[in-house]
């Protein structure tokens, strides 16, 4: 795990960035104006996951708790083909569905998890799930910037569309053509395009030392979705939102340069899981991990308890 100090903190976007992400792509700025208006938040010092928490991991949970995520209890989980679709035996275990697995892949962040799924992973770990502001802070640092290297778009740091396509993502028919490139290369069920955790490290971390804070998997936060005081020319909908949904952080690998801002701010439902849907954990504070236990694939402290 790594140490992010506590203090005050830079939270939101400054609305001439909420101007140029605008003028730069076609969605309408109601769309991101509830990360503004920016505002100072403290928070205690606290540990986080350097890492988002990855596939053995996971199976380590499951193997000594026998939990069983929402998408398993409920018989599919969401793809994507054309649109999101419910893919019957889709889960953590097959995230393309039915015909796909993780055994070649135990390094990499797991998917398919929803907000009851990371917290029943967090208590047997002895952690908890980040604030929005702890993510947030541990993002980009006491100071603001959109992405956890800076104020410059560098494809080369992260896991996201951008990456993939070897271009700048700016538009619904670039991502288009993108995706279609990307199923083409691929037979029988889609899998998805991860990347082991930590591969864009160091270039990719954060002040504080975390890896994959923009890009690979979104991440759940412990807090509803609420809108910041003071917010204005936000999107209606927002308003319906507030206090019913979770709120998800840092982008994802189908995502572009915009979506995996440190500010950019997606509320799920509690129950909402996808293949590219994972967590981190956070903890107050931290015991020695036990020589040859270092948590099943994670660069962290070890499991301590049972669910």
């Amino acid at each position: 795990m790594v140490l992010v100090g506590g203090g005050t903190a830079l939270i939101g976007a400054p609305l001439g960035h909420l101007d140029a992400v605008a003028a730069t792509q076609p969605y309408e700025r109601s769309w991101f104006a509830d990360e503004a208006p920016q505002h100072t938040v403290t928070v205690a010092t606290f540990w986080l996951d350097r890492h988002p928490v990855t596939n053995a991991a996971f199976a380590a949970f499951t193997d000594a708790t026998g939990y069983r995520t929402v998408a398993e209890r409920r018989g599919y989980g969401l793809t994507y083909t054309t649109y999101w679709q419910q893919t019957p035996g889709a889960c953590w275990r097959h995230p393309g569905g039915p015909g796909t697995g993780i055994a070649d892949r135990p390094d990499h962040p797991v998917v398919h998890i929803a907000l009851a799924d990371a917290r029943a992973y967090a208590a047997w770990a002895g952690m908890r799930l980040p604030t929005e502001a702890e993510w947030e802070k541990a993002a980009h640092g006491d100071a603001w910037s959109p992405w956890p290297w800076g104020h410059r778009w560098e494809p080369e740091r992260a896991c996201t569309a951008d990456e993939w396509a070897g271009c700048l993502i700016d538009s619904p028919d670039r991502w288009r053509t993108w995706w279609q490139d990307h199923r083409s290369r691929h037979t029988g069920p889609i899998r998805p395009a991860t990347v082991p955790a930590g591969t864009y490290s160091p270039r990719g971390d954060s002040p504080a030392g975390a890896a994959d804070m923009a890009g690979n998997v979104m991440e759940w936060t412990s807090d509803a979705y609420r809108l910041y005081p003071g917010a204005t020319g936000y999107d209606p909908l927002y308003d319906h939102l507030e206090g019913r949904y979770s709120v998800g952080r840092g982008g994802c690998w189908m995502m572009w340069a915009i979506q995996a801002r440190t500010t950019e701010r997606i509320a799920f439902a509690s129950g909402y899981s996808n293949w590219a849907t994972g967590f981190r954990c956070a903890a107050d504070t931290v015991e020695p991990p036990e020589p040859g236990n270092m948590g099943a694939g994670r660069a962290a402290i070890p499991p301590r308890r049972a669910a």
